[in-house]
């Protein structure tokens, strides 16, 4: 029984639950790889084309969604983001496990053009515990956190769409849950291989 292909692992969660913390954690691990989005934006200083993004110009990236070469995409800010499927897929054939941290609307675009994905929700202990994680940054205005607060109940909502979820009260507990799901994940029986089975046990009882 092969284990060559890897899994897309979809992380998303609200603003201030840890999910980046998380996936920079995850990524340190043998056989995880983060997928770099596509962007119609500058890049910023410090920036490099191909790790953070792969810059390119609107008419590229209007190509690709023409050509149905993204998981997902959006537009913010004018800007347009996306993940790039033949990258994905490149990575997944070589036996790597891709990790996607997006947000809700982009992991149910992802589920839809690949149902095989696993989606992960990070959840916070409780709203109270969000808003003081917001508030405590001291980069946001009181009404950016407000509104902050909101997407993320909206975003809550949208948790029974998603294969597993955790609740980052703890970052290094979340990160052993995160790792314990990509495990199980990557030791899960084929749906393929399952007939083969059936098989076998025919002729055991012929």
């Amino acid at each position: 029984m092969s284990h060559n292909a890897g899994k897309l692992f979809v992380i998303s969660g609200p603003s201030g639950t840890g999910k980046g913390t998380i996936c920079a954690e995850l990524l340190k691990d043998i056989g995880n790889e983060f997928s770099v989005s596509m962007t119609t934006r500058s890049p910023r200083e410090g920036e490099v084309h191909g790790r953070e993004y792969f810059f390119v110009s609107r008419e590229e990236f209007l190509d690709n969604v023409e050509k149905g070469n993204f998981l997902e995409h959006a537009t913010v800010f004018d800007n347009f983001y996306g993940t790039p499927k033949d990258m994905v897929l490149k990575r997944l054939e070589k036996g790597r496990n891709v990790i996607l941290d997006i947000d809700v609307q982009g992991g149910l675009q992802v589920k839809q053009a690949m149902p095989e994905a696993v989606l992960i929700f990070i959840l916070p202990p409780s709203l109270t515990e969000l808003r003081k994680r917001l508030e405590g940054r001291k980069t946001e205005e009181p009404e950016i956190i407000e509104k902050r607060l909101s997407k993320a109940l909206n975003e809550i909502r949208f948790i029974g769409e998603y294969d597993y979820y955790i609740v980052n009260d703890d970052v290094d507990t979340a990160v052993a849950n995160a790792r314990g799901i990509i495990m199980a994940e990557t030791s899960r029986v084929p749906d393929k291989v399952r007939p083969i089975i059936r098989k076998y046990e025919q002729e055991k009882g012929e």
